[in-house]
């Protein structure tokens, strides 16, 4: 499985979001730190969910890197993300 659908399923799962976007950003890091061939080391999530609307911006970055856990997050070099409630 892609590492683009675990992360898309991982959130689903956790927050039921109401728009989410998962964007495989590596091809544009080609060259740089952590780049690795065939991608699947930098992206790019935005995701808006009610179950994150009461967070701050720090408590929703927790949430999502909870959510995704430990193994996923380690095999990203790279993860931006665009959160709000």
């Amino acid at each position: 499985m892609l590492i683009r659908d675990e992360i898309e399923q991982k959130l689903h799962a956790a927050f039921a979001p109401r728009e989410l976007t998962v964007e495989d950003d590596s091809e544009s890091h080609r060259g740089h730190g952590g780049w690795r061939e065939g991608g699947e080391t930098h992206f790019n999530v935005r995701i808006r969910a009610a179950a994150l609307g009461d967070m701050g911006r720090l408590a929703r970055h927790r949430a999502v890197h909870g959510a995704l856990g430990a193994d996923l997050v380690g095999r990203i070099h790279a993860l931006a993300l665009d959160i709000d409630g």
